[in-house]
């Protein structure tokens, strides 16, 4: 998978659009469409501001690695099913909602 597959692939991955990706990476709306249509990749003064937005680092876009491969495995496996439930609803949500769902979470842990 070529870098700007990975792109693709992690912004359809967190709901955003190329339009929002442009708007948040200062990238040009046709430089990003060019990536998909010409199947180019983007330059490295890029690569921090697209690995900042897109939640991942830059070994993780960078490496010859396939981001889908592991799409189905687990790093924490549910010891029973509302764990299960939480998990993989947590796994769905758009990134702004994880972000929302952890900060709830740190907040319950201070109430006694």
């Amino acid at each position: 998978m070529i870098i700007s597959e990975k792109i693709f692939y992690l912004l359809d991955k967190n709901g955003m659009s190329q339009k929002d990706f442009a708007a948040q990476t200062g990238i040009s709306q046709s430089t990003i469409s060019d990536w998909k249509r010409k199947k180019t990749n983007p330059s490295a003064d890029k690569i921090l501001k697209i690995c900042e937005v897109l939640h991942v680092t830059p070994y993780e876009l960078l490496s010859e690695r396939d981001m889908t491969a592991d799409e189905g495995s687990d790093y924490l496996t549910a010891l029973n099913n509302d764990e299960g439930i939480v998990l993989e609803t947590f796994r769905n949500l758009q990134t702004k909602q994880k972000e929302r769902l952890l900060g709830y979470l740190e907040a319950l842990k201070d109430i006694k």
